[in-house]
């Protein structure tokens, strides 16, 4: 009963070493994501919201779908009809 009770298996240190790099990762991530958006230039007179974003038909879905797999995100439509 005599044996000590503090000890070090570094687990603790390894633990906050290892969130110290996530943390300089994320805020690296984070400083070329702003420089990213620095970079983009808006012509005067246009919303930067919707700057790029051209209007008409949506392309058409991979031809790789199932109909069942198309059809399982309609299953919640109140007005789909039902077959």
């Amino acid at each position: 009963m005599a044996g000590s009770q503090n000890t070090f298996s570094g687990g603790k240190r390894a633990k906050e070493r290892l969130r110290a790099e996530k943390k300089a990762e994320k805020q690296e991530r984070r400083r070329q994501r702003q420089a990213e958006k620095g970079d983009t230039e808006v012509p005067e007179g246009v919303d930067p919201d919707i700057a790029g974003i051209v209007p008409g038909p949506q392309p058409v879905a991979d031809e790789g779908e199932d109909e069942e797999t198309r059809d399982a995100g309609d299953a919640d439509d109140p007005d789909r009809e039902r077959d």
